[in-house]
């Protein structure tokens, strides 16, 4: 597509996995973005598409690179676009360690507060720009769509399919930020993005939203995968409070507990075949 320049481009499971780069109107600078096209999609047909959003401190190459996630897609036919997590090279102070997180704290929110509004604008650029465009360009499904994530990640997919009704098809997450404003990571960066009026936040909160949902969003169901050898569990990420969000509006949830599994991806790499066969299974529908 006009516009994206191709940084990197190689052959993977008869299909291919490219590495771009495009200025963004949303975010005021370059972001960068991967994606993987199966054998089916280069053959000319439509295929549907999945986004993955990474978490802290990782880029549009970490999932690509680590989870193994291509061999299935190419098998399924879906097309993995996997976004960078946040601005770079804003110079904004504390940039390099914002909310002390590391590079990719982005959030995947639109910040309200300076400096950092000025860039933060990842929901518009997410919503309104990347997936649009790659809707134009590539050959996907817009109405087979599908949503999934890692930790910051996991907070982002939750929360976008929740404040973006009818964009994304289905949704999985891999242990999430399941309530952003009961952990340190959430109100640090909620705090610093949104300003000091909670009542702003619960906004951006998957289990707040969930919560205030009338019927159940997606009836064919949520996986979310947990292991409890996390480090992050207890503080950080919460999934009880998603449970229970989803058990009071009758949202179908799967969230599995594994024993031993951490927070990084052999974790991921562990368990993403079910992921994409949780996807595959109800954007078949929108083929």
């Amino acid at each position: 597509m006009a516009g994206w320049e191709l940084l990197a481009e190689h052959a993977c499971f008869g299909g291919v996995q490219r590495f771009h780069r495009h200025v963004s109107a949303a975010i005021g600078l370059p972001m960068r973005f991967g994606l993987y096209l199966p054998p089916q999609a280069l053959a000319g047909e439509a295929v549907p598409l999945l986004v993955y959003l990474a978490g802290l401190t990782c880029t549009e190459e970490t999932f690509a690179v680590k989870a193994g996630a291509q061999r299935l897609a190419a098998q399924l036919g879906l097309a993995l676009l996997t976004p960078d997590t946040s601005p770079r090279g804003a110079g904004v102070p504390g940039e390099a360690d914002a909310w002390d997180f590391g590079v990719g704290a982005g959030f995947y929110l639109d910040a309200t507060q300076a400096p950092w509004s000025a860039h933060w604008c990842m929901e518009s650029y997410l919503v309104e720009e990347l997936l649009p465009q790659v809707w134009a360009g590539a050959p996907v499904i817009r109405a087979a769509t599908g949503l999934f994530g890692h930790s910051m990640g996991g907070h982002g997919a939750l929360t976008l399919a929740l404040r973006q009704p009818g964009v994304f098809a289905s949704l999985s997450a891999f242990a999430p930020i399941c309530a952003p404003m009961l952990c340190p990571w959430g109100v640090k960066a909620f705090n610093g993005y949104l300003g000091d009026d909670r009542s702003t936040w619960a906004a951006h909160d998957a289990s707040a939203l969930m919560a205030a949902q009338a019927t159940a969003p997606y009836p064919q169901g949520i996986l979310i995968d947990q292991g409890l050898a996390d480090k992050f569990l207890a503080e950080q990420l919460h999934p009880q409070a998603f449970e229970a969000a989803c058990a009071g509006v009758g949202q179908p949830l799967a969230l599995r507990r594994h024993a031993g599994y951490d927070h990084g991806y052999y974790f991921i790499t562990s368990l993403v075949d079910d992921h994409l066969q949780h996807h595959a299974g109800q954007l078949s529908a929108r083929r």
